[in-house]
């Protein structure tokens, strides 16, 4: 069985769940599928690269996104394989889970994989559309930008983030901006900040929010299948 180290909370939750046992080390935040017992290597953006090495795994899965660059480097000068994703849209989730559960040893496809491309290709286009804004981290305000896989989700039920647009991926905002835009809806979810009740929608008198699984708009991964009944689900309750 291929030994896999993962640096990537979804990538993780997908291994553990398609090919049991061949999780040989995850980061600190890996935090599903719930009970996970694997040797940890530290965070996302501080992975320790000794401790990796020391587990000799065969391959090390990681995103273009959420890793950096001079750690997956620093892997492959050590003589591990590594394979990076990048996901910035639906498709390219679910084309990018095929092909990194295969490199993992899967010789099939995980029928939770394809229930999530029969819940997202089956979805009905949305009778009305919602502008939005996304915050995604307080102290400093930020914001979902372009080309994102949270902003892909979201177009596909009906929501459109007013920072689509921008030139930066997660832009810096102010808040007094924020407000100023006056969307239909204040999307918070529950990372990677955690916006709750009681903290975010208070910052936003007067505009509708809602609260939402962090896990579903941006794992990429089992949580696939259910995302958009969850998603839609909180999203109609703020509308109200």
């Amino acid at each position: 069985m291929t030994r896999v180290v993962s640096l990537v909370p979804s990538l993780t939750e997908a291994v553990a769940v398609t090919l049991p046992g061949a999780l040989a080390g995850a980061t600190d935040w890996c935090t599903h599928p719930a009970g996970l017992d694997v040797p940890r290597v530290g965070g996302t953006k501080n992975p320790r690269v000794d401790r990796i090495v020391s587990l000799a795994p065969d391959l090390v899965i990681a995103n273009e996104e959420e890793n950096r660059a001079p750690d997956l480097d620093a892997l492959r000068a050590a003589g591990i394989e590594v394979l990076v994703t990048e996901v910035r849209g639906v498709p390219q989730a679910l084309t990018e889970l095929d092909r990194m559960l295969t490199a993992c040893g899967a010789r099939s496809r995980p029928a939770w994989l394809d229930a999530a491309e029969t819940a997202w290709t089956a979805l009905p286009a949305p009778e009305v559309r919602t502008t939005a804004v996304v915050p995604v981290w307080r102290r400093p305000w930020m914001v979902l930008g372009r080309d994102t896989f949270a902003g892909d989700v979201l177009a596909r039920l009906g929501v459109d983030h007013v920072y689509a647009g921008h030139p930066d991926r997660y832009p810096r905002v102010d808040l007094d901006e924020l407000r100023a835009r006056a969307p239909d809806l204040v999307v918070l979810p529950d990372e990677p900040y955690r916006f709750t009740a009681g903290d975010g929608p208070e910052a936003f008198p007067g505009l509708r929010c809602a609260l939402v699984s962090g896990r579903h708009l941006t794992w990429y991964g089992p949580s696939l299948a259910r995302a958009p009944r969850t998603l839609a689900a909180a999203l109609r309750a703020a509308r109200r």
